[in-house]
C-alpha cells in the first residue's frame, strides 16, 4: 500500500479540492450512504486511495461497525486521489482538516508543528517492534500508531532466469550483468520505475554501507561511487521505462513485461493469481565488497490532529481501530493485498500459520527482518526532493555523482537544520 499516483487510482471526484480530487463518503454506512442520525459528532478521516481493490470499501465498514456501538459518533470517511501527502498538508491548514489521517513515511516536522496530538495514552509500545515507536517519538511521547509494515524487495521471473542461464543476483554487479542479459526485444530485464530511479538512488546508498543521514548530518553524498551505478543501468538499456504502470503496481512482471522487478508484499497475490509459483523474491543485492543486501520497509501510521475539536474521540476511534481489532486488523493487512500487521501478536498470528506462514511471503518477512531499512522521521519531502533530482541528474548523465550530490547535500542540510533547531 506504498504511496504512489497510479496505486491510488484515478478516481472520480465528489469534491475538489487543492487542485486535486477528495472522493468523501459518510461511513457511517458501509455503501457511503449519510446514515448519521444521532451522531452528535463527525469525525473526518483521510486515507490516500489504496489501489488494492477492496479497501475503500473495508475501512467504510470498519467505521460502521464503530458507529454502531458508539451512536454518538459518525465517521466521514475521505478518500484522497492524486498526491496524498500534498493534499494532506494542504487540508490541515484550513476549517476542513481531517481529525484523523494516515501517512507512510513519517515526518517530525508534523511533530514540531504542533499537528500532532501526543498518543502515549492509547498504545501499549510493546505490542509493537521498537523501530516503529521509535521512529513516532519526540520528547518521550509517541505520536502515530503504526497500521502496517510493507516491504519493498526485488521480484524475480524462475523460468525466464532459469531459461537464460541467470541465477538471483547477490551483487550489484551480478545483477547489473543480469538486467542486461535478460533483456530481449519483448522483454527488458529491471524494472524499477517509469523515470528508471524509482528508490534505486535510496537502495544503492543503503547497500553500498551509507544512508541519508548521520548524526545529525547530511550524508548522502558519501555514497557518491554507490548512486553513480544507476547510470550503468541506464547506459545498458536494461531499464524498463515509461510502463503503463509504475513500480508499486505489479503490471510490468506479471504482463511479460520485465523478468525482475522492485515492488512490494502488497503486490504478492496478484503476482500469484497471475504467475504462480514462477516467480520469486530476494532483498537488492549489496553494493561493493563491504555492502550490504536491502529490503526497504515502509508502511502507514494513525495520526490524530492536536488542533481538531474532537480531540480525545478520534483518539478513541484511533485506539479502538488500532489498537484493539485483531480481526479487523488482519483483515486489512491480509484480504487486500498483503501486509505485516504492525502490531506484534496479530502479526504473529500472520506468521504462524496465516498468508505469511510460507513461500515467498515467508522469505519476503525474512528480507524485512534481516535487511530491512527505513527512512528517518528527519527525512521530509524537501530532502527527498533534493536528492531525488541529484539521483535522477546522475541516471541521466547530467554530471558528476559526487558534485549533483554535493549540491543537493548542502540543501538538506539546511532543511535538517531547520528541523533540529
Amino acid at each position: 500500500m506504498n504511496d504512489g499516483l497510479t496505486r491510488r487510482g484515478f478516481l472520480s471526484a465528489s469534491l475538489l479540492f487543492a487542485g486535486g480530487t477528495l472522493v468523501a463518503c459518510n461511513a457511517s454506512d458501509p455503501t457511503g450512504k449519510a446514515t448519521t442520525a444521532g451522531a452528535k459528532i463527525t469525525l473526518n478521516q483521510y486515507y490516500h486511495a489504496y489501489g488494492e481493490q477492496g479497501v475503500q470499501q473495508a475501512v467504510q465498514r470498519y467505521a460502521a461497525e464503530y458507529t454502531k456501538a458508539n451512536p454518538d459518533v459518525a465517521i466521514n470517511i475521505s478518500w484522497v486521489a492524486g498526491e496524498y501527502e500534498t493534499r494532506l498538508n494542504a487540508a490541515l491548514l484550513t476549517s476542513q482538516a481531517p481529525d484523523i489521517f494516515e501517512i507512510g513515511d513519517f515526518r517530525y516536522q508534523m511533530i514540531k508543528n504542533g499537528q500532532l496530538a501526543p498518543l502515549d495514552d492509547i498504545i501499549n509500545a510493546s505490542e509493537y517492534v521498537k523501530a516503529n515507536v521509535e521512529n513516532v517519538t519526540a520528547d518521550g511521547k509517541v505520536y502515530g500508531i503504526k497500521m502496517m509494515d510493507d516491504i519493498m524487495m526485488l521480484y524475480y521471473r524462475k523460468s525466464v532466469l532459469a531459461a537464460a542461464g541467470v541465477t538471483p543476483p547477490k551483487t550489484f554487479d551480478e545483477l547489473a550483468a543480469a538486467a542486461k542479459r535478460l533483456t530481449t526485444d519483448k522483454m527488458k530485464g529491471l524494472f524499477v520505475g517509469n523515470d528508471g530511479v524509482g528508490d534505486v538512488g535510496h537502495l544503492l546508498l543503503w547497500s553500498g554501507g551509507g544512508d541519508v543521514i548521520k548524526d545529525g548530518k547530511v550524508a548522502f553524498q558519501e555514497g557518491a561511487e554507490a548512486i553513480s551505478a544507476i547510470r550503468r543501468l541506464h547506459q545498458d538499456g536494461s531499464l524498463l521505462l515509461g510502463f503503463p504502470t509504475d513500480w508499486y503496481d505489479p503490471g510490468a512482471i506479471v504482463q511479460n513485461a520485465a523478468a525482475m522487478h522492485w515492488c512490494g508484499l502488497w503486490a504478492m497475490p496478484d503476482i500469484q493469481k497471475n504467475l504462480g509459483d514462477d516467480f520469486g523474491v530476494i532483498p537488492w543485492p549489496a553494493f561493493g565488497s563491504g555492502g550490504t543486501p536491502v529490503g526497504r520497509l515502509g508502511g502507514w501510521y494513525e495520526l490524530v490532529n492536536a488542533k481538531s475539536p474532537h480531540v480525545d474521540e478520534a483518539k478513541k476511534y484511533v485506539q479502538w481501530l488500532w489498537a484493539k481489532q485483531d480481526e479487523l486488523q488482519k483483515d486489512f493487512c491480509l484480504n487486500y493485498g498483503f501486509h505485516v500487521p504492525a502490531r506484534t501478536p496479530v502479526a504473529e498470528q500472520a506468521l504462524q500459520g496465516g498468508k505469511l506462514a510460507s513461500g515467498p511471503a515467508k522469505e519476503a518477512v525474512a528480507i524485512s527482518q534481516q535487511y530491512g531499512r527505513s527512512f528517518p522521521a528527519l527525512w521530509n519531502t524537501a530532502m527527498q526532493t533534493a536528492f531525488g533530482q541529484a539521483v535522477a541528474g546522475v541516471a541521466k548523465g547530467k554530471g558528476d555523482a559526487g558534485k549533483l550530490l554535493g549540491d543537493a547535500a548542502t540543501q538538506v542540510q539546511t532543511e535538517l537544520d531547520k528541523q533540529l533547531a
